[in-house]
């Protein structure tokens, strides 16, 4: 089923009226499909969701788009004719996460944001994942759906991740991939993440301690209740669980076999991983590839350096759209 609504001029609270039924309850812990723990869960991350979303640009379109592995909520910002950029967030992040960059990203080109499959957010993942594979076959399939021939991919984080892993399965309809911080793609993951990751899985875990580790692994930005970014990621991880295989570390070839144009924004205080290694091996391997450690940012950096991100990116998209697929000057 696709869903499709133009959301011009409509009251915007509550955001948008549920057309698929969201994974509730332990039943879909058995299918090992992402799930809110119960109703009281859903109506808590509902609230903390539109809330957030609120604060955001008034979308153009709501979709809800149909693939193999479930349905994903796609909203699509701006009106232009250019090759869009379809915007991948974080971990137990979702759409809101890009409050700080759509109003300028918008403004040049049609942005599309997705909550992630299997992640906290309103897609709904109907078949469990096995394999890195099957979280590119999602992706590709939305592409397709989406109608365009081609779209700029930008992923932060594991969002970086998604992104990569769908060039290297699957190409043919991206024109770049330009990735802040990517988390398990150019450096292993550090002993810290797993620490955070604790803060997402173990039942009954202190607010407090959670909206710590938020802001640790942000670089110390704002997790306050006071920030509905950061409500909206406590929430998931309090009262959502979530079935995703571990990120597969890509090897060197794999890496040096994606063969669009990359750019790679590493953050110098990342905790993510080893900023310095990974600086070196994405220049290293990467075959079309231009990579920048930024030795101020942390791996909040969509957030704190908004408009520098946005210029970087927007001018890297403008750049390949202008020289073509194979980088070569039409």
């Amino acid at each position: 089923m696709r869903y499709d609504r133009i959301v011009k001029g409509e009251r915007r609270t509550p955001y948008v009226k549920d057309i698929v039924e969201p994974n509730v309850g332990a039943a879909f812990r058995r299918r090992r499909l992402g799930h809110f723990r119960d109703a009281s869960a859903f109506a808590r991350y509902r609230n903390a969701y539109d809330q957030a979303m609120a604060r955001l640009p008034e979308p153009d379109r709501i979709q809800d788009v149909a693939t193999r592995f479930g349905t994903v909520r796609v909203y699509r910002f701006g009106t232009g004719d250019g090759v869009p950029l379809l915007l991948l967030p974080g971990r137990t992040a979702s759409t809101p996460m890009w409050e700080a960059n759509l109003a300028g990203l918008t403004a040049h080109r049609p942005v599309y944001t997705v909550d992630l499959l299997g992640e906290p957010g309103l897609s709904v993942q109907t078949r469990a994942f096995t394999s890195a594979a099957d979280q590119a076959d999602w992706l590709a399939e939305l592409l397709a759906r989406l109608g365009h021939d081609r779209v700029h991919l930008f992923g932060v984080s594991i969002g970086g991740w998604s992104a990569f892993h769908l060039a290297l399965h699957a190409p043919e309809k991206i024109a770049s991939v330009s990735l802040l911080d990517p988390a398990g793609l150019f450096g292993r993951i550090t002993w810290k993440v797993v620490v955070v990751s604790l803060g997402s899985v173990v039942p009954f875990f202190p607010e407090s301690w959670r909206r710590r580790l938020l802001s640790w692994i942000s670089g110390g930005a704002d997790a306050s209740e006071d920030e509905p970014v950061a409500n909206l990621i406590s929430a998931g991880m309090r009262d959502f669980t979530a079935f995703l295989p571990p990120p597969t570390y890509p090897t060197d070839d794999q890496v040096a076999g994606v063969d669009v144009p990359v750019l790679a924004l590493i953050a110098g205080r990342s905790i993510i991983h080893d900023p310095r290694k990974a600086t070196l091996r994405a220049r290293r391997l990467l075959a079309r590839g231009v990579v920048e450690l930024w030795p101020d940012a942390s791996h909040a950096i969509n957030g704190e350096f908004p408009e520098r991100v946005n210029a970087r990116v927007l001018a890297f998209a403008d750049e390949v759209d202008r020289t073509g697929p194979t980088g070569d000057t039409p």
